[in-house]
């Protein structure tokens, strides 16, 4: 076999394997984009679920946080002789 003969044969054989690298990557890819829209769908779903913070407390609750707020901000402007 000729030196041109075997470098041909090695190209060919290094060309099919990176098209066989190249598919599986292909698919890889694929299986991950439906692995991350399916993750997509399921945090849009317990986002809908999910409520704020204030909406599960009464607004007598909400008042008194406010105020308890106000009243540190108040000492941190003393504090920081505002």
């Amino acid at each position: 076999m000729a030196v041109s003969e075997i470098q041909k044969e090695t190209f060919l054989n290094l060309l099919e394997q990176i098209r066989t690298q190249v598919d599986s990557l292909k698919r890889q890819n694929k299986e991950l984009n439906r692995e991350n829209l399916k993750l997509k769908t399921r945090l849009e779903e317990v986002q809908k679920e999910q409520t704020d913070i204030f909406s599960s407390i009464s607004e007598s609750e909400r008042i008194a946080m406010r105020h308890k707020v106000n009243g540190l901000i108040e000492k941190i402007d003393k504090h920081l002789g505002g």
